[in-house]
């Protein structure tokens, strides 16, 4: 199956300053692919919405769409080939034998 990357999907998790200018702060939560049957979307698994900011009295938050960058920082125009995503093993951590604080 050939896919094409069209989107990058990120939600704006807040806002930091930079130079006097206020920037906002976007999280990737996946991506909108072309496939031979058509669109279709890959999300990250651990991605929750409710931890998403929302305007007071909706139920419903933003999820905006970018242009995927190529490999020099540019837009790509959406003409990569998509990569498989890979997980590194989380370290093992030495205080993960303590007893549960509560």
């Amino acid at each position: 199956m050939a896919m094409t990357k069209k989107y990058d999907l990120a939600v704006k998790t807040g806002t930091y300053q930079k130079d006097g200018e206020t920037k906002n702060r976007y999280e990737n939560i996946g991506a909108v692919f072309q496939g031979d049957d058509g669109p279709f979307i890959v999300m990250k698994r651990s991605f929750n919405p409710a931890g998403v900011p929302f305007k007071e009295g909706s139920d419903s938050i933003m999820v905006s769409c970018f242009a995927p960058k190529d490999s020099n920082g540019g837009n790509g125009g959406g003409q990569r080939q998509a990569a498989p995503a890979q997980r590194q093993a989380p370290a093992q951590r030495s205080d993960m034998d303590d007893d549960i604080p509560f």
